[in-house]
């Protein structure tokens, strides 16, 4: 199923409205919805133990920076080989967090440049035209990932 950046920004705030109050199950917690919301939404809430609840807020914590990218980034470059080794955790990223990123950052330029031979490279331009790459051979996905985390966090710096 596929979640807009509105529908996202809509489930964010719906989950942050939510006041969570321990229940007399073994250790879970009940989350309720605050006064004057709809019966549509008390639907659609859930029972969630604890460790869920926990788990679902440090997803969101750690993946929040993603909707921060065209805030600080005007492009956003890969460059890569279609068929090395050296490129493949690069393709790898490219494959499971494109969509996830086009979708919270829909007016962001995402370019992805194949070059057979090529060494795969992560640019960032910012404002100004300034522009930071980072070489992206050896690294694992979660690696690439941190980096582009990374680039973010250089754009708010040189925004500051």
């Amino acid at each position: 199923m596929f979640i807009g950046p509105k529908a996202h920004l809509f489930y964010v705030l719906f989950f942050f409205s939510l006041e969570t109050k321990p229940d007399d199950n073994f250790q879970s917690t009940r989350i309720r919805a605050r006064k004057g919301t709809t019966d549509k939404r008390k639907r659609h809430l859930r029972i969630l133990r604890e460790d869920e609840a926990e788990h679902h807020l440090r997803i969101f914590l750690k993946m929040a920076w993603r909707g921060q990218l065209s805030r600080n980034i005007k492009e956003l470059r890969v460059l890569l080989c279609q068929s090395s080794y050296s490129s493949s955790s690069a393709r790898a990223f490219i494959e499971n967090n494109y969509k996830d990123l086009k979708s919270l950052n829909p007016k962001l330029p995402i370019l992805i440049r194949e070059c057979n031979g090529i060494e795969p490279q992560l640019w960032a331009r910012y404002d100004m035209g300034v522009e930071r790459g980072i070489r992206l051979q050896g690294l694992t996905e979660a690696q690439i990932l941190k980096a582009l985390e990374d680039l973010v966090k250089v754009g708010a710096a040189l925004k500051a």
